[in-house]
């Protein structure tokens, strides 16, 4: 949930006490791929493909 409200996975980790956001992204993966892909479609926004062919 915290992940969906936009809550940065470093926020996420640290009260629940994981060494690294490696732990929490693998075991709330499931939660958190929504917004790990939200992000990377913003990303293309922002950065679109350029056809470098010519």
């Amino acid at each position: 949930m915290l992940s969906d409200a936009d809550v940065p996975i470093e926020d996420i980790s640290r009260p629940v006490r994981h060494k690294s956001t490696e732990v929490t992204e693998t075991v709330y993966w499931h939660q958190i791929r929504p917004a790990l892909l939200a992000g990377a479609e913003a990303m293309d926004d922002v950065f679109p493909l350029v056809d470098e062919g010519g």
